[in-house]
């Protein structure tokens, strides 16, 4: 892949550059594109053929259920079967980084669906994500813009690396807000389930809606839960309070997290608070596997706020779902 061939595909968020990817969308091609928690790679959602594209380009598991993106809260009821808890949440927290999950209608392919009966919708608070939206016409199904099981991207670069030019077009909208991706939870029920953690907190949601009890044993409705996601190509370990020995015996080792780490690191990359390091994850595990050690030493944060997020997805990176 050329930088010429790059340069082809990276496009900055024009008007005309919207509308080409727009006409992408409606031809069964997919766009990289940013959100405020992570780029999504995107096709048009009601298209069985589109639809398997993104689990082609990215190796996903076909059991594995993709997001649709949507403007509007009418553009859900197209596509779910709409009830008052989610209404509620919508009301509250859309545009936002929130997944609601509900009973599907006839009208999303069940590949989209990952053969379930239950489909996961979200409005992005992204005006390039939301005008794709409208401009095409359609619910874009989008999971993150990377090969399935690497560390979501947070900017266009990162998408290109993964994919290069095996998307149509990337639309860099410079890097991401949140940095993780959107909660997750199911509202088929009165009492909701959070599938999986991200940009809207537990602590958020109690405010608004009653959530049930436990660990929910319908996360396979939810991307991201049951297979390896998010880890770089170098192992990861995590460190909580206690355990320096963890970072003896490694054969070098870089280090990311909050607080300052033992001497003897090859490479650190330290954040000052929970948001930043939400945000800068990714992008510091992508940067670590480069840096010659041999482990990522991931700090693990409080259990609270997004340090809820951050440990869901540091499990996972280090294999431990």
């Amino acid at each position: 892949m050329t930088s010429t061939k790059k340069n082809q595909i990276i496009f900055a968020p024009t008007e005309n550059t919207i509308l080409r990817a727009a006409d992408i969308i409606k031809n069964g091609g997919l766009v990289a594109f940013p959100t405020e928690t992570v780029y999504g790679l995107g096709a048009n959602a009601l298209s069985d053929a589109a639809v398997r594209k993104i689990f082609k380009a990215k190796g996903r598991p076909a059991d594995n259920p993709l997001i649709l993106h949507v403007a509007s809260i009418k553009e859900a009821s197209s596509y779910a079967a709409m009830n008052h808890v989610a209404e509620k949440l919508i009301e509250h927290f859309w545009p936002g980084p929130l997944t609601i999950v509900l009973y599907s209608l006839d009208s999303v392919p069940l590949s989209a669906r990952g053969g379930l009966d239950t489909v996961a919708l979200r409005s992005p608070m992204n005006h390039i994500a939301l005008n794709l939206i409208k401009k095409s016409g359609t619910p874009i199904a989008a999971p993150s813009a990377n090969i399935s099981g690497r560390p979501s991207p947070t900017t266009a670069e990162a998408v290109w690396d993964d994919l290069g030019d095996g998307v149509d077009m990337i639309i860099d909208g410079g890097r991401t807000d949140i940095g993780v991706e959107s909660t997750v939870v199911d509202a088929t029920c009165e009492n909701i389930s959070i599938l999986r953690p991200g940009g809207v907190t537990r602590e958020m949601l109690k405010t608004v809606a009653v959530l049930a009890g436990g660990e929910s044993a319908m996360t396979r409705r939810s991307p991201g839960t049951r297979h390896r996601h998010y880890a770089p190509s170098v192992e990861v370990r995590m460190w909580e309070r206690e355990g320096p020995e963890i970072f003896q015996n490694t054969g070098g080792w870089c280090y990311v997290g909050m607080r300052t780490p033992p001497e003897g690191f090859i490479k650190k990359i330290t954040f000052d608070t929970p948001e930043n390091y939400a945000r800068g994850l990714f992008s510091a595990l992508r940067e670590l596997e480069s840096c010659g050690a041999s482990v990522i030493i991931a700090e693990i944060p409080d259990n609270a706020g997004l340090g809820e997020a951050i440990r869901n997805r540091l499990s996972h990176a280090a294999g431990k779902i």
